[in-house]
């Protein structure tokens, strides 16, 4: 059976069935298992879960083109995105041997952050998730990674400040997908916003 992935000279998967996690546990690159409902596993999971759903985001926006000239580089922006989840998600895999350097770049996810929302409209009424496909699913993808974000601080609590960095990550990127869906709300003129609840009368 043929790959269908890139050459990178070596299997990354040699065997999928091998039965050791059986027991509720799995192990990290620096050969420690865990269990798998031990918060660094958990955040393990909910960053690849994270990364999923950018990677749903970017098919419902293939579907469902924008009409601006903003749209190939916010394709670039998300596929980025998925690669520094993936690297953050390795980080925490490594156990005791992640180094510092595999960690994404903060500074420049915030200058995208401050790029983006230049042009927005000042937010006066909170918003609702919902409106179009593409925008239902930003806000999907917001939500993901807020409750990644608070897994990984669960984890700091727990081991130290070492993975502090990813849940610093996770924050801005969760802050980058609001603006993110304030620019498709924009665009697509499909924002939802809450309505204040209108005071009974007398």
């Amino acid at each position: 059976m043929s790959s269908s992935g890139p050459e990178t000279g070596k299997s990354r998967l040699s065997r999928i069935v091998t039965r050791t996690g059986d027991a509720g546990t799995s192990g990290l690159a620096d050969g420690s298992r865990l269990s798998k409902t031990h918060p660094r596993m958990q955040g393990l999971g909910d960053i690849d879960e994270c990364n999923a759903h950018i990677g749903l985001l970017r098919s419902v926006l293939i579907q469902n083109p924008v009409a601006t000239e903003g749209f190939a580089d916010l394709d670039l922006f998300l596929a980025d995105q998925q690669h520094a989840l993936f690297d953050l998600g390795g980080y925490l895999a490594m156990g005791d041997m992640a180094s510092p350097g595999q960690l994404p770049d903060l500074v420049a996810l915030e200058a995208w952050i401050e790029h983006a929302n230049t042009d927005l409209p000042p937010l006066k009424e909170f918003i609702l998730p919902g409106g179009s496909p593409n925008l239902a699913q930003a806000h999907v993808v917001r939500v993901t990674i807020r409750r990644a974000e608070r897994t990984l601080w669960e984890l700091v609590e727990m081991e130290g400040e070492g993975t502090m960095p990813i849940a610093v990550y996770l924050n801005r990127l969760s802050d980058a997908l609001f603006v993110l869906a304030r620019l498709l709300g924009l665009w697509e003129h499909s924002v939802v916003y809450w309505h204040k609840p209108a005071k009974p009368t007398a």
